[in-house]
């Protein structure tokens, strides 16, 4: 029987993003894991709902036998076995992010034999993770562009704090694993601003489009607020969307109780200009998120933002599983990502 590969918890940012890389990689490789000091660097440490989904996830797609997977529990054993595609439904049962939770069953199901249909309910717009937006447009065609495929649909919102969103994603595992360069975005074709309201009055999202026009300088057909008639609490969002040549990217802002609109939608401009002005193809929460997957598939490298403490502990867990190599380059406020696998 394999050893385990113990990791501390408290590692780095000490958040969740440990917790779902560790258990994503032992389903990966088959290699058992003990995972201790859960969520240490957290206020409310251990797991909550939204982490037990995550890890659930993971056990189901792999037929993993998992201990302390309880509210609270700040230890976890997990022995994975043999990975398995078909069709899963996962409820985070409270507004955590649906996004997360598909994130982490998502590196098992590229390793399995068949194409898998994954359905995630929870929410699916929720301020600490990517919205469902960003998973469409800018996530998934990324892993599409290393040899597997990833489609995402949204079948209902889900807002922070209500949630009972539905996210359906279907995966086809890796074929041939291609390197993934994305040095340069190349042009800006367009860019096109969005606000969501959802059981809320409809002038907040004109409101928040007004701002987002005004900021991005943006004619009127390039920004519309809509009103989201399937959510079953009340929520907001203000998107912005940067199509360029190469990749595009998403940027959002979560409306929140006394938060004025104008404050939502300059927070999202801000993001957008940031972005645009930086000349860099990747975002910060796209570099997190690609790290992964580069060094399960042949690697590759990517210019974005310095990187976070988010990105640089979800690199330290991988070094746990994966004999890949990461060389970070940062200069003038950019940072050249090199993923080296293993050979």
């Amino acid at each position: 029987m394999a050893s385990f590969i113990t990791i501390d918890g408290s590692l780095g940012e000490g958040g969740g993003q440990v917790l779902r890389t560790a258990v994503a990689l032992s389903a990966v490789t088959g290699k058992p894991l003990h995972l201790n000091n859960i969520r240490a660097g957290r206020e409310r440490p251990g797991l909550q709902r939204q982490h037990l989904a995550a890890v659930r996830a993971a056990a189901e797609v792999c037929g993993a036998e998992v201990r302390g997977a309880e509210v609270g529990s700040r230890e976890l054993t997990f022995r994975p076995e043999k990975i398995r595609s078909g069709e899963y439904t996962f409820e985070v049962g409270s507004a955590g992010s649906a996004s997360l939770v598909l994130q982490t069953a998502l590196p098992p199901l590229l390793c399995a034999r068949g194409p898998s249909i994954v359905v995630v309910t929870g929410g699916t717009h929720n301020p600490f993770a990517p919205p469902y937006e960003f998973l469409a447009a800018t996530f998934a065609p990324c892993i599409n562009a290393i040899g597997a495929r990833l489609s995402v649909t949204l079948h209902r919102h889900g807002f922070y704090p209500e949630g009972g969103g539905c996210l359906v994603a279907n995966v086809t595992p890796f074929g041939a694993r291609r390197r993934f360069e994305m040095v340069d975005r190349g042009a800006v074709r367009a860019v096109r601003v969005r606000s969501l309201v959802a059981n809320l009055a409809a002038h907040i999202g004109e409101r928040e489009v007004a701002v987002l026009r005004s900021r991005l300088n943006l004619p009127p057909a390039a920004a519309r607020a809509e009103t989201v008639r399937n959510a079953p609490g009340p929520g907001n969002v203000a998107l912005v969307d940067i199509q360029c040549e190469r990749i595009t990217e998403v940027v959002s802002s979560f409306g929140e109780k006394g938060l004025p609109a104008e404050i939502v939608a300059e927070t999202a401009a801000r993001d957008a200009l940031a972005y645009l002005n930086s000349g860099v193809p990747v975002g910060d929460y796209l570099a997190d998120q690609l790290l992964l997957p580069l060094a399960m598939a042949a690697g590759g490298r990517f210019r974005t933002f310095p990187l976070s403490d988010h990105a640089t502990t979800n690199i330290e867990v991988i070094k746990h599983f994966l004999d890949a190599r990461f060389d970070v380059r940062e200069e003038a406020d950019i940072a050249t990502v090199a993923v080296t696998p293993a050979p």
